[in-house]
């Protein structure tokens, strides 16, 4: 059969491949994703799609308990579990089918099957009726990752599990060990927590969310040991005993270890690129732990081969690859390519409760050398949280005492992934403390802790 020829080839369709894909037929371009397994990728279908929609169930649950606060009765208050999870793997579903119909509408050729790079500008497909040959002068690699697992506390989808099992649990944790507080981490042991797991969480760095700002995971620390966590921070899990129905966790604190036993163990110690079995290494692609090596434009070094997302450098989130997807369909097509900053890109987790952030951190600008202002708004001074019962969080900025630009904003509370955006949109618009200050924020919002932050930094808070 002769090698059907493109002007573009993305194998993988995660939220950076089918997003490439779609801005290049846009742009005119005849284009093929290739998938090995779900249109739509780890994230839509394994994780910040349904995670969310598990976390949405917990949230209502949640509320549901405190209906007394809100002058509301809600007695004998329960859960389904295999509802809340058939109600996420339904969202999950839906979304993956709506990617197929995106490709359709923009004519995307789409080739179900294992993709490798036998040479420059070619791939080879095999599919379940045999191996298809494709060519294009253009070639994008959104392969992912996948969950990494530690020598010894390997998952086996019974006592412990990847991010995958604890979505499709086959029981409700009774006792629960979290291994990693990062996004993933945090998020599952505040969904099960929520449920009635009694929850431990085990980070090997200082504190929780190490990538955070330090006052941001304090104050997370603090809100998750109130709802019932034990969180132990300068702590490794060197090994773990699997026996009948129970693990016996060996965990390594201060320099002595301790033996703990739980029923579940999630394991969510990051992440490993999709790199394995596509010919990279005789293409002469540079990888650096599992993730491809590229410049600033996504350019591998091998002529007309890119790389996006989470096989690419950090940050590793879905809204990052799907930018690059973006910007290399652009670069492509001879459009006038922004390269992705990553210090612009916002991380949010959607604990309870939520955090979010931008740009620098108080302790990353001062090690940058600037000279700083920091300005601070807690959720207790803002007159919607106290009206919503959410009164428990803080909106923190960092400038540049010189310039006034906007370095960096953290925040922790109620809705603070959607806030996020705001400070989002001030760094890309290179925003100054002056026109944020002169901005008019609507009222009754929680947006008006924004504001106030910014005053804050220049001695100017109105309600604190």
């Amino acid at each position: 059969m002769a090698a059907q020829s493109y002007d573009l080839i993305v194998i993988g369709a995660g939220p950076g491949g089918y997003v490439a894909a779609i801005r290049a037929a846009q742009l005119g371009l005849k284009t093929v994703v290739v998938e090995r397994e779900h249109l739509g990728g780890i994230c839509l279908n394994w994780g910040c799609i349904p995670t969310k929609a598990l976390l949405r169930s917990s949230e209502v649950f949640h509320l549901m308990a405190r209906a007394k606060d809100f002058g509301l009765k809600a007695d004998k208050i329960g859960y389904d579990l295999d509802a809340v999870v058939k109600r996420s793997r339904g969202v999950a579903g839906q979304l993956s089918g709506g990617i197929g119909h995106l490709l359709k509408k923009n004519k995307v050729a789409v080739v179900m099957g294992e993709a490798t790079i036998p040479a420059k500008g070619k791939v080879s497909v095999k599919t379940d009726k045999g191996t298809e040959e494709l060519t294009a002068k253009n070639i994008i690699l959104a392969t992912g990752a996948r969950a990494r697992e530690l020598p010894g506390l390997e998952a086996d989808g019974d006592l412990v599990w990847t991010y995958k099992h604890a979505l499709q649990p086959p029981r409700m944790p009774k006792k629960l060990l979290v291994i990693g507080s990062g996004a993933i981490g945090i998020e599952f042991a505040s969904f099960y927590n929520t449920l009635g797991a009694d929850t431990t969480v085990v980070e090997v760095m200082d504190r929780v969310l190490p990538v955070e700002d330090a006052e941001i995971s304090a104050l997370a620390k603090k809100a998750f040991t109130k709802q019932g966590m034990t969180i132990m921070e300068k702590a490794m899990v060197k090994q773990l005993d699997r026996g009948k129905g129970k693990v016996t966790a060996h965990i390594e604190v201060k320099g002595k270890v301790e033996k703990h036993e739980f029923d579940t163990v999630i394991s969510a110690v990051g992440i490993v690129g999709n790199v394995e079995n596509l010919g990279l290494e005789a293409l002469g692609v540079k990888l650096d732990r599992t993730h491809v090596v590229t410049d600033e434009y996504c350019r591998t070094g091998v002529d007309g081969l890119y790389a996006i997302g989470d096989i690419a450098g950090a940050p590793w989130l879905a809204h990052k690859a799907s930018h690059e997807g973006v910007m290399v369909a652009d670069l492509i097509a001879g459009q006038h390519a922004h390269p992705v900053k990553p210090e612009s890109i916002a991380g949010c987790t959607y604990c309870q409760p939520q955090v979010a952030s931008v740009g620098y951190t108080e302790a990353k600008a001062k090690e940058l050398g600037y000279d700083i202002k920091v300005g601070r708004f807690p959720f207790i001074g803002n007159g919607k949280a106290i009206a919503l019962g959410e009164p428990e969080g803080l909106i923190k900025t960092v400038f540049d005492a010189k310039t006034g630009e906007l370095l960096g904003a953290h925040m922790i509370g109620a809705e603070v992934t959607e806030l996020i955006q705001g400070y989002v949109v001030g760094r890309q618009l290179e925003t100054t403390e002056e026109d944020l200050m002169n901005t008019v924020f609507p009222h009754p919002t929680l947006s008006e802790m924004m504001h106030e932050s910014v005053l804050d930094a220049y001695g100017r808070v109105i309600h604190m």
